[in-house]
């Protein structure tokens, strides 16, 4: 068989359109921006992961570019239109290529284009011709739509949330897609989605969750004859796009009735369980107060309506300010990515006092500064490195300082960053081992970070564009109804292939 030239790329963001600050290039020069025969070198995810399998396959790996980036607004039209014509070129320059593998991420959106993913795997189509393989990876969040479909010859999402399988999902992927170049295999896929708009918060793929159930079911169908992959998707809700919702996701070998069939049996299920995936919430007042009627700590107060993760800017105080009017004298985490208030206490230095507003700078819209006084016990650059299955990865908070406040440390950030575990925290030693109460900005992740010392875990009622709950959501472009604000509403469900 003669050597086959695979291209492989990276387009990986998240996008929120109803808050975060905007995505531009410099976003991605924070955390992974490369070129050509750069982005081969310490490459993770993904990425890593196909790199792996095509290399042990003696295959001639022609990279393309990767851009990966945390979760934000919507990508300027400058920065979008960048990165799809260095792909586009790059594969152009390439000559003939035996197939494609994008590493995507699926919840993308920029300023004039609502499937940017779509679109670049569209114009990839257009370059390699219809006998061409392209094959993608997608978080298991994102926003299925009939483009990414229409082209591409298989989808295969993450496997697990919290994401432990980046790496092994870009393997699979490339495992189809040396198949498929090979011609022993003939990948043909199909997604069936229903309207349902839903929070992470029981969303995950360990334990008994209803995500995890129906996760479980849909893997097994994997041992099923012809059955090439098995995805289920729940739908990044921070989107405001036509054609929004959940389900699953089938790669056959070459038949398109049997993906479908599988699909839909995969999101009846799904919608059965669709229930018990809305969370009971307190306000911040009310889990303060019954947190501090319990013994010991950590009392994790799980902020979900300002998770960085989901392309909020990190800048909420809702918590903070309960923890304060409380007079909650115990110690206390909470993190906050203000800009002008990481200056000022870097102005100040360790030990100097800092008087300032603090909050809701970046994305006004969700609340008020609050007023607040501090000694600043530590200051750094904000780098810092993941660790568990994201071990390598680089983070970087910008200068940022822990300002003590009474006795919450307030570990204040110039940029927001992706919670995977404690490693902010850790990273300017903070202990929250020690604290009794720790603000929490991710819906899902606290549980790795924290499982295993909380005392109690209370989920917020705060204003913010990631919130626990989507039912009274403001969408203008989901036109159809949707579940929770429909609760009543009967099974639909579109096919997409």
């Amino acid at each position: 068989m003669p050597e086959l030239h695979i291209a492989v790329g990276q387009f990986a963001t998240e996008c929120n359109d109803f808050g975060g600050l905007p995505t531009d290039l410099d976003t991605y020069a924070r955390h992974e921006l490369f070129y050509g025969a750069d982005m081969l070198q310490e490459p993770t995810g993904a990425v890593a992961g196909a790199l792996d399998a095509l290399r042990a396959s003696g295959v001639e790996v022609v990279p393309l570019m990767s851009a990966a980036s945390c979760a934000g607004g919507p990508l300027t039209a400058e920065c979008y239109a960048h990165i799809r014509d260095e792909m586009l070129a790059r594969l152009e320059d390439a000559g003939r290529v035996d197939g494609v593998l994008l590493a995507l991420h699926g919840a993308a959106t920029a300023a004039g284009v609502g499937d940017p993913e779509g679109d670049i795997l569209g114009a990839v189509r257009a370059r390699v011709g219809p006998r061409t393989p392209v094959v993608a990876t997608l978080d298991l969040h994102a926003h299925v739509a009939a483009d990414m479909v229409r082209h591409a010859d298989a989808l295969l999402g993450f496997e697990t949330y919290p994401h432990r399988d980046a790496r092994s999902t870009g393997e699979r992927a490339a495992r189809l897609l040396l198949g498929a170049a090979s011609g022993a295999s003939h990948p043909t896929v199909a997604m069936v989605k229903s309207p349902m708009v839903t929070s992470a918060i029981h969303a995950s793929t360990d334990g008994d969750d209803p995500f995890a159930r129906v996760m479980h079911a849909a893997k097994a169908m994997e041992s099923r004859e012809g059955v090439l992959s098995t995805s289920v998707f729940l739908v990044h809700p921070a989107l405001d796009q036509p054609g929004m919702g959940s389900g699953g996701l089938v790669v056959t070998d070459g038949d398109t009735e049997a993906a479908a069939a599988l699909a839909g049996e995969i999101t009846a299920h799904y919608w059965s369980l669709r229930g018990e995936l809305e969370p009971t919430l307190h306000s911040p007042e009310q889990a303060v107060s019954e947190g501090l009627d319990i013994a010991g700590g950590p009392v994790i107060l799980v902020e979900a309506a300002d998770c960085c993760g989901g392309g909020a800017s990190g800048d909420s105080v809702a918590s903070l300010r309960a923890l304060l009017q409380a007079g909650a004298g115990c110690a206390s985490l909470v993190p906050v990515v203000d800009p002008s208030v990481a200056e000022a206490c870097h102005r100040a230095g360790v030990g100097g006092s800092v008087s300032a507003r603090v909050g809701h700078r970046l994305d006004p819209q969700w609340g008020e500064p609050i007023s607040v006084t501090g000694r600043v016990e530590r200051l750094t650059d904000g780098r810092f490195e993941y660790a568990g299955e994201r071990a390598g990865m680089a983070g970087d908070m910008g200068p940022s300082a822990v300002l003590r406040v009474g006795a919450i440390d307030v570990l204040v950030t110039t940029h927001p960053t992706y919670d995977w575990l404690d490693e902010q925290f850790l990273s300017v030693g903070l202990d929250p081992s020690a604290a009794k109460f720790i603000v929490a900005k991710n819906p899902m992740n606290y549980r790795q970070a924290y499982g295993a010392i909380a005392k109690e875990t209370f989920f917020l009622d705060t204003p913010g564009p990631t919130p626990p709950t989507f039912r009274e959501w403001p969408y203008t472009r989901q036109t159809q109804p949707w579940y929770p604000r429909d609760e009543d509403m009967e099974y639909r469900a579109t096919l997409l292939r």
